[in-house]
């Protein structure tokens, strides 16, 4: 074989291990919860009755600048809170209403969704265009499957095709105005579509063709769980995680008791209707900050409480002081 042929065969062995690790680790990551509704943070709101506040940072700045937040002095703190506040005031009226504290709580939490729409984006689209063609997506995401047909076993290059194909669908459903391309508004659409009403059934289908491994249309409770666990060949016993999740499919997933969940008992699960985590934490912090009871705050009303909203260093610090000071 030609060092030519060599180097290429090389070079397609160690895309193809790029794509089947980071293929691997999006499948682990999905089984870790195929829930989309998720809390506003990793902390609990309340550990033993306690009043947690490191939630209520996470919810109202999101994880990464929470963590900012975290090493600033109280002065600091309430110096970028105060810039924080004049942006939720969208109005300019001098209040925080209900509503703008909600949206802004709802945004700080979808930051990671634009984070990851502007790289791909970029990744996309270098020149900048106002949008981006099916071709232009799939050269770049799918362009090393030209020359893998025969460098890959049949199993292999049939998942990667199946991919592709999946990602089509995704495409034409975010295509609202079905001129083939996407500007970045349905290319959010198309990466993220559990965030948009309209994309949603696609998100259902994705996780019925993944669960339903006899490709009956609908789910039994084995397929549930084998989604989530697989025994070990040591024998141990079933951990009561998975005892639980065999009783919240019994007595709550599969609605109509048929043994199964069907695609609208599947939508319920993954995508769950009747719970918002931005409004219930635009009521707590109002309700802790609001010292007029007028239900809407002001700047000062903010800053006071601004350890509740935003947090930082003063605590640890202060603790740490005095245990200085023990010693």
């Amino acid at each position: 074989m030609h060092s030519k042929s060599v180097q290429q065969l090389l070079l397609i062995c160690l895309l193809l291990a790029a794509v089947v690790c980071g293929f691997a680790i999006q499948k682990e990551d999905e089984k870790k919860s195929r829930v989309y509704d998720q809390s506003l943070s990793d902390e609990e709101h309340f550990k033993d009755a306690e009043h947690n506040v490191e939630y209520d940072h996470e919810a109202f700045l999101g994880k990464e600048e929470a963590r900012t937040f975290d090493q600033l002095s109280p002065e600091e703190s309430k110096k970028r809170l105060t810039a924080i506040v004049k942006k939720i005031d969208k109005d300019s009226d001098g209040f925080v209403t209900f509503d703008e504290l909600r949206d802004w709580i709802h945004r700080s939490q979808r930051n990671y969704i634009f984070e990851d729409v502007d790289r791909q984006w970029k990744s996309h689209n270098p020149d900048n265009k106002s949008s981006i063609s099916w071709d232009d997506y799939k050269k770049v995401t799918y362009g090393f499957m030209d020359d893998i047909d025969n460098a890959v076993s049949e199993e292999d290059s049939a998942t990667y095709k199946e991919m592709m194909k999946r990602d089509k669908r995704r495409w034409e459903l975010a295509d609202t105005n079905k001129d083939g391309s996407l500007t970045k508004e349905e290319f959010t659409d198309f990466l993220h579509p559990e965030e948009t009403e309209h994309m949603r059934d696609v998100v259902v289908e994705e996780t019925l063709e993944d669960i339903d491994k006899n490709k009956d249309g609908k789910v039994s409770i084995d397929e549930y769980i084998s989604d989530m666990y697989a025994p070990d060949a040591s024998g141990d016993d079933v951990p009561d995680w998975v005892i639980r999740e065999k009783e919240q499919f019994t007595n709550y997933r599969d609605k109509n008791k048929d043994g199964f969940m069907d695609k609208s008992e599947i939508r319920e699960w993954i995508i769950p209707p009747d719970y918002d985590h931005s409004e219930a934490e635009a009521k707590h912090l109002i309700h802790e900050s609001d010292t007029d009871r007028d239900e809407k705050l002001t700047l000062e009303e903010i800053i006071s409480n601004y350890d509740g909203f935003v947090g930082s260093q003063a605590t640890d610090f202060g603790e740490a002081l005095m245990k200085h000071d023990e010693l």
